[in-house]
């Protein structure tokens, strides 16, 4: 998964060693490493984290759980969450559950076991009602990002990269400042996922990020986008101009 943002919380050097070895190989970017309930508390709130791998027990406490009950209780803070450990305890099991990780993995960790239960917990997670689970790419779509299959690993897209969205039949081609997606989606879907302040519609084949608007010329029917990216501005949909801040 490209750029997705990862909190380890594991109080034993090797082992988190181990793991940030296999995600880092596998384009994971790591924020860091907490071992201690203190400490990830601490990381959890100063970043931007995707997703974190937690083991139950820190020093011989089962503060991994405490952790996972605290994010948890953050109405705006949540996220998933994977629970590595080594403990067979029927108790500490029934009270980790509660906590509703996406995994519960034994140690030693498989390496295709975790990479698998990452993958999964992004997409339930960022798939809920508030985004969007395409039918072919698995494409998430959340507020702030989409996570988009490419190949054999998802990528994290930040919605506020996108400079415009193209449609090619059954398809959209996702434009951004880098690279190129292609996502199997409605045009007139995909607009009602975007922010209606930010993303407009310019023709019947382009949706644009206003943000990214270097130039408009109406007599030509022509939007300049960052990138030296053109669309075309139709008649249908010139409101657009009314829709923009403008000093006259």
């Amino acid at each position: 998964m490209d750029h997705v943002n990862v909190l380890i919380v594991e109080d034993t050097v090797d082992e988190s060693d181990a793991l940030k070895k296999v995600l880092i190989s596998n384009n994971y970017n790591i924020v860091g490493v907490a071992t201690s309930f203190k400490a990830a508390l601490n990381l959890f709130y100063t970043n931007k984290i995707d997703i974190v791998v937690i083991d139950i027990f820190l020093n011989g406490l089962p503060d991994g759980i405490s952790f996972a009950e605290a994010i948890n209780g953050s109405p705006n803070a949540s996220k998933p969450f994977v629970f590595l450990t080594s403990s067979t305890d029927r108790q500490i099991f029934e009270r980790a559950k509660l906590t509703q990780p996406f995994s519960y993995l034994m140690k030693p960790f498989n390496e295709l076991e975790i990479l698998y239960a990452l993958e999964m917990a992004v997409e339930k997670f960022y798939g809920q009602p508030n985004a969007f689970l395409s039918e072919e790419e698995n494409t998430v779509i959340s507020h702030e990002h989409l996570f988009i299959k490419k190949g054999k690993s998802l990528k994290k897209v930040l919605i506020s990269d996108i400079i415009y969205i193209e449609v090619e039949e059954k398809y959209c081609n996702i434009i951004t400042e880098k690279e190129k997606f292609v996502i199997l989606i409605s045009l007139t879907k995909m607009l009602k996922l975007l922010d209606d302040s930010l993303f407009f519609r310019t023709h019947r084949n382009y949706i644009v990020n206003t943000e990214k608007i270097i130039e408009i010329i109406p007599i030509d029917n022509l939007i300049i986008l960052s990138g030296n990216n053109k669309v075309t501005l139709s008649e249908h949909y010139k409101d657009i101009l009314k829709k923009l801040p403008t000093l006259k």
